[in-house]
C-alpha cells in the first residue's frame, strides 16, 4: 500500500464521517443533555467500538459474523432496539421539559463518563453496517494478501478520524451552551434528536443487508 492510496482512503473516510448518521445523534444527545465531558466520552466510544469492529473485519472475526445469519440478526435487532430506546428517552425529556441544566464545567457528575461511553459504544457496536462497511471497503484500498498491519492500520485510521470528527462537533455545541440551555431550544433538539434516533431505528429494521 503507497502513500497515495492512503491518503486516498483518508479522504473517503472523511467524506463518509461527515455524513450525519446514529454516532451523530448520539453524541449530540449526550452533549446536549450533560455537556462537553459526557459527550466527549461518548465520542470516546463510538471510536471504541469502530476499533474493535474495524479489528474483527482485519483479523477475519468480521466475515465469520456477517456470514452467520442469526448472529448478524440478533445484532441488528439490538441495534434496532437500542437506538429506538434513545430515542424514546429523547422524546420524552421533550414532552416533559424537564432536561437537566447542562453543567457550565462541561461536567455532569460522577458515572457520567462511563453513561456516555457505553451510550457511544453500544449504539456504534449493534450496528450492522459499520462492521460490513470494514468488510467491503478496506480490501479496496489494500493490495492482495495485503498483511494483518495495513488492514488494521486503515480500520484504526478510520476511528481515529470519527474521534476527532465527533470531538469537534461536541466542542461546537459547548460552545453555543448558552442559547442551547434555553429550555424552549432544550426541548426541541430534544424532540429532533429522539425522532432522528427513531428514524435510524425504523431503517436499520427495514435494511436486510
Amino acid at each position: 500500500m503507497t502513500w497515495q492510496t492512503y491518503g486516498s482512503f483518508v479522504v473517503f473516510a472523511l467524506a463518509l464521517i461527515v455524513i450525519p448518521g446514529p454516532d451523530f445523534a448520539v453524541v449530540t444527545k449526550n452533549t446536549l443533555s450533560a455537556g462537553r465531558v459526557r459527550g466527549a466520552w461518548a465520542s470516546a466510544g463510538v471510536a471504541s467500538s469502530n476499533a474493535v469492529q474495524g479489528m474483527a473485519a482485519a483479523v477475519g472475526l468480521g466475515a465469520l459474523i456477517v456470514a452467520s445469519q442469526p448472529v448478524f440478526t440478533a445484532v441488528k435487532w439490538a441495534g434496532v432496539a437500542y437506538l429506538a430506546y434513545l430515542g424514546v428517552q429523547a422524546l420524552r425529556s421533550a414532552w416533559r421539559g424537564d432536561s437537566a441544566p447542562v453543567p457550565a464545567d462541561g461536567g455532569d457528575g460522577e458515572g457520567g463518563a462511563l453513561r456516555g461511553w457505553r451510550q457511544g459504544f453500544l449504539s456504534n457496536i449493534t450496528n450492522p453496517k459499520v462492521l460490513v462497511f470494514y468488510l467491503a471497503v478496506l480490501p479496496q484500498f489494500l493490495p492482495g494478501n495485503a498483511p494483518l498491519w495495513q488492514s488494521s492500520g486503515l480500520a484504526l485510521t478510520h476511528a481515529a478520524l470519527s474521534l476527532g470528527y465527533l470531538l469537534l462537533l461536541v466542542t461546537g455545541l459547548h460552545r453555543a451552551r448558552r442559547v442551547l440551555s434555553r429550555r424552549t431550544v432544550r426541548r426541541a433538539l430534544d424532540a429532533v434528536t429522539g425522532t432522528v434516533l427513531l428514524a435510524f431505528s425504523a431503517r436499520l429494521a427495514r435494511d436486510h443487508a
